[in-house]
């Protein structure tokens, strides 16, 4: 009866093992499927909630952004006032004076820069749009050594890979830029580089997800 009542213990000892080993692996293998694929860390406030709650932010993101409203928005619309403030500042760091196409290649060196696909894709259509081309487009993550770019876009892109990865801007940096742009192009430069890379760390923390829409 003894050796009954031992055996069952043992029986039920292994039984309890095997469960917790059991889900030990259903979560591992879990976390591994997540992996590539990560979730947002914050809910996606939809449009139609924002009518109802927020219908004078909802109207600006319908009418200054492009529709469907992009995930990162959607993501800080869980902070309504300081989103609407977000948007009033991009809205004037994009009308600098600063030509479009230079503009472009600093905010798509901070997106190489930092890896951030996101950045980099939703900046493609802009890019092209401001006079990019495609090779030029791709040649962007190694531009020191590529010959699709002048002097003035090299420098450009040299002060914001500069500012990105190291935040205080050499001198031979700075001058070498400062060659081709007048000091107010400069600021709106650096606000520029500065406003993107906050857009990339603000991606990163939250885990904003690439719409399906830009997926390949």
């Amino acid at each position: 009866m003894v050796d009954f009542m031992l055996s069952d213990a043992n029986v039920s000892t292994k039984l309890d093992f095997c469960c917790q080993l059991f889900w030990r692996l259903y979560g591992e293998n879990c976390r591994r499927q997540r992996k590539g694929r990560e979730m947002a860390r914050v809910r996606y406030v939809p449009n139609s909630e924002l009518a109802e709650t927020q219908a004078a932010l909802n109207g600006r993101l319908l009418e200054e952004r492009k529709v469907p409203t992009g995930n990162i928005f959607l993501a800080l619309a869980n902070a309504p006032a300081i989103l609407n403030d977000f948007l009033t500042y991009a809205n004037a760091v994009r009308a600098a004076d600063i030509s479009p196409k230079l503009r472009e290649m600093a905010i798509l060196t901070v997106g190489y820069c930092t890896d951030s696909e996101y950045e980099i894709v939703h900046h493609h259509s802009h890019g092209l749009k401001a006079g990019l081309t495609e090779e030029q487009f791709h040649a962007i993550r190694h531009f020191e050594t590529s010959d699709l770019f002048n002097e003035e876009e090299k420098a450009v892109m040299a002060f914001a890979k500069d500012s990105t990865l190291n935040v205080d801007v050499s001198d031979e940096v700075w001058n070498d830029v400062a060659k081709f742009l007048s000091e107010k192009q400069l600021v709106e430069l650096a606000i520029n580089v500065a406003w993107y890379n906050s857009g990339v760390r603000l991606m990163g923390a939250l885990k904003i997800d690439l719409e399906d829409s830009y997926k390949k």
